[in-house]
């Protein structure tokens, strides 16, 4: 049995409860994936810039996240709804690469058996225009 002061049907506050699970996780993941369980400043306009910062980054790495799901080309063993930022993270920002100068360029040389490449290029090639 539930007691609540809300006003809308009992259908509608189990929807809400189920809602803010996810709102949960999605906090969750913001303090731990992305490391901001204890800011860093004594001052509130300090901590307001970096959680501003930590924001902007996750939402990058959740639109990346969905962005990978949109082929089959991720090498993943399951199929997925979403990825969580640590697993992007993981998987398309910590890719192996070094950075080759070569004839007055600078380019970026990524392993050619990296089997998360394929997915990245898709990606950088999407949002890159």
């Amino acid at each position: 049995m539930f007691f609540t002061t809300l006003t809308c049907s009992p259908w509608q506050v189990i929807r809400l409860y189920r809602d803010h699970a996810t709102s949960e996780q999605f906090h969750s993941e913001l303090k731990t994936d992305l490391n901001l369980k204890r800011l860093p400043s004594g001052k509130f306009a300090a901590n307001d810039l970096v959680l501003c910062a930590g924001l902007v980054a996750y939402n990058l790495l959740r639109a990346i996240g969905q962005i990978s799901l949109q082929e089959p080309d991720a090498p993943v063993l399951t199929k997925v709804n979403r990825r969580r930022v640590k697993t992007v993270i993981e998987n398309l920002i910590w890719l192996v690469s070094r950075m080759v100068e070569h004839a007055r360029q600078t380019k970026l040389r990524f392993d050619r058996h990296s089997l998360w490449f394929p997915t990245f290029r898709r990606i950088y090639m999407s949002l890159s225009g």
